[in-house]
């Protein structure tokens, strides 16, 4: 491993550069670089220390170009998360083949670039992850759509919020609505008080208009959701 930077000094990204590949890695090193908004604190292929040189530089951006390490089992991108959850992973040099791209999305990469990707997609690609977008190929962007239409049961948090504008919280009673739990034993599991649960209650049925209580999860079954 070695050492490109020293400190982020303002920049929106700090880069770890993770590429196996030496040539891409100096390329990209070479372009970055350049940036002003852009700082490459570190660069080096995967080994052993990897993660000890991530967490030192204090990237918040690692870039990757091998799907191996990613896929593989324990793979890259869940020792990251479990380190430093805040740190995104863009994949570069990527194919444009949906299964792969759906797992490395799956496995928590945000980005994804192609390998005829031009440099200044890969600096604003960069940059809009820094800043908490995702980003992938818009031939690609089909895929990931029909994957979250087809999976909207196993993903019901991130339904519940598009299709009915839930809150984490209000999820949360939706599922002790569902087990048949009044308001204060609600209150006691969550630690709240009864008064905040019923607000909760009621801010739900009408999010979902539903007449009821007992509504509230016949509604959420209706749109798909296994509650």
């Amino acid at each position: 491993m070695g050492s490109a930077g020293a400190g982020i000094s303002g920049a929106v990204a700090a880069v770890f550069l993770l590429a196996e590949n030496r040539l891409l890695r100096e390329a990209l090193l070479r372009v970055l670089s350049k940036k002003d908004d852009i700082q490459v604190v570190g660069a080096g292929s995967y080994g052993p220390e990897t993660f000890e040189d991530i967490l030192a530089t204090r990237a918040n951006v690692v870039v990757l170009d091998s799907v191996s390490s990613v896929l593989s089992e324990p793979g890259v991108l869940p020792e990251l998360r479990q380190l430093n959850s805040s740190i995104k992973v863009v994949m570069v040099g990527m194919e444009a083949e949906e299964s792969i791209f759906l797992r490395v999305v799956q496995a928590g990469a945000v980005g994804y670039i192609l390998k005829d990707a031009s440099a200044m997609e890969v600096a604003r690609t960069i940059r809009a992850v820094a800043a908490g977008e995702g980003v992938c190929p818009g031939s690609l962007s089909g895929a990931l759509f029909q994957w979250v239409t087809q999976h909207k049961p196993a993903i019901p948090s991130l339904y519940l919020k598009t299709s009915l504008g839930l809150s984490r919280r209000e999820q949360q009673l939706v599922g002790l609505i569902q087990q048949g739990l009044t308001n204060k034993e609600m209150a006691s599991q969550l630690n709240l008080s009864e008064q905040t649960v019923k607000n909760h209650v009621h801010r739900i049925l009408r999010k979902v208009g539903a007449p009821d209580r007992l509504s509230i999860v016949e509604v959420c079954r209706n749109v798909g959701l296994n509650v």
